[in-house]
């Protein structure tokens, strides 16, 4: 409740100033507004909606974009990061809400979707029992997961995680997510697919496994995932088009440091360390933290203003080196280029790092859609 007067408290003071508020508040004039607000963002609901799905850990909308791009409705949005809340608002019209893992949350998602969406994060299951059913795995993200699956009983759920889900507890972890969803839940699930974003047009060297399934009921029984493209890109593709400000750029003192640390770590015989990626390359996979800025510097030689902004200290590097800036993030993750970005740097590399890469959840969740519609059809 508090979440959902606070998203309407903030239509109205984005749509009229404080002072001028006091007479709008009749229903009808509400909803007006309300339904007006959303239409002024970069990605409104499509008008005439052919399904409907939910967006959990949705981050800052990647599953949402291709899922609307497919032609879907979105009514029900839960992400519990503060900045990642500001950026979906900005470009939704919507605050998402809170922790899923609570109850209070888990009562405001309504019936009758079509499709479950979930980048939920990898975690241990503490595996009581031989088998690794359903109790098994409470406590962890994916029990909420499936437990809103067992309550809903969604057509289909899209599921996406990390590359490493595959080894993760020596396999473990994800038969246990296959046998609760196939066994616990009366689900038809393919074997889940190694997805790389590169082979969905954009230049990011990105492996993440995509889960897809199907209620047993609908008699879905084949799925197949989608073929790479026969596109080639590379980062010149998404390069920015205009000189960008000199802060991306490295100082010389910094430059140093990396080489350094990269002389270190491959004296010890490990390839850990700074990396430049050439025009015509692709970036390696962005990621929040760690290196993952430094492992994909960049040459950009059209810099002339050479004079260090507040937090670079010492002289700014003459060889072009700049990080990739966070519009280019976004593009490497496949959002198109009306996406605002209303947070502080630090924050908007966090994000897109966290991110799925739209394309190859666009391509994915089209080869899902296609099977419910066929569905609705035979009915």
């Amino acid at each position: 409740k508090k979440e959902a007067i606070s998203h309407i408290k903030r239509a109205i003071e984005y749509k009229f100033p404080e002072e001028n508020i006091t007479y709008k508040v009749a229903e009808e004039a509400l909803q007006y507004m309300l339904f007006d607000f959303k239409k002024d963002v970069p990605f409104p609901e499509p008008e005439k909606p052919k399904f409907k799905f939910i967006d959990l850990f949705a981050g800052i909308g990647g599953f949402r974009i291709a899922m609307q791009e497919l032609g879907g409705k979105c009514i029900f949005t839960s992400e519990w990061d503060e900045q990642a809340k500001k950026t979906y608002e900005a470009n939704f019209g919507e605050v998402p809400f809170g922790d899923i893992t609570k109850d209070e949350t888990k009562r405001f998602i309504p019936d009758g979707f079509d499709v479950l969406c979930a980048g939920f994060p990898c975690q241990a299951f503490s595996i009581a029992g031989k088998r690794g059913g359903f109790e098994d795995t409470r406590g962890t993200l994916f029990f909420d997961v499936a437990e809103i699956i067992k309550k809903k009983k969604p057509k289909a759920i899209f599921l996406e995680n990390v590359k490493g889900l595959v080894n993760h507890d020596k396999g473990k972890t994800l038969t246990t997510i296959l046998s609760v969803l196939r066994n616990d839940l009366g689900y038809y699930v393919p074997e889940p697919q190694i997805m790389n974003a590169k082979d969905f047009g954009v230049p990011q060297n990105r492996e993440r496994i995509y889960i897809v399934g199907f209620r047993k009921d609908l008699g879905i029984e084949s799925f197949e995932y989608p073929k790479p493209l026969n596109k080639s890109v590379c980062f010149k593709d998404i390069k920015e088009e205009n000189t960008v400000s000199v802060k991306y750029y490295l100082s010389e003192t910094y430059l140093n440091t990396l080489i350094n640390h990269k002389k270190r770590h491959e004296s010890k015989g490990n390839g850990f360390g700074y990396e430049i990626i050439p025009d015509t390359g692709i970036a390696n996979a962005v990621v929040c933290g760690g290196m993952g800025r430094e492992r994909n510097l960049v040459y950009d030689h059209r810099l002339e203003d050479f004079t260090p902004v507040t937090h670079i200290k010492g002289e700014v590097n003459r060889e072009g080196i700049r990080k990739m800036t966070p519009r280019e993030w976004a593009r490497l993750q496949g959002f198109p280029d009306k996406f605002i970005i209303p947070v502080a740097d630090a924050s908007a590399y966090k994000q897109f790092g966290n991110s799925v890469a739209v394309p190859a959840i666009h391509a994915t969740g089209k080869e899902i859609i296609k099977r419910i519609l066929d569905y609705a059809n035979r009915k």
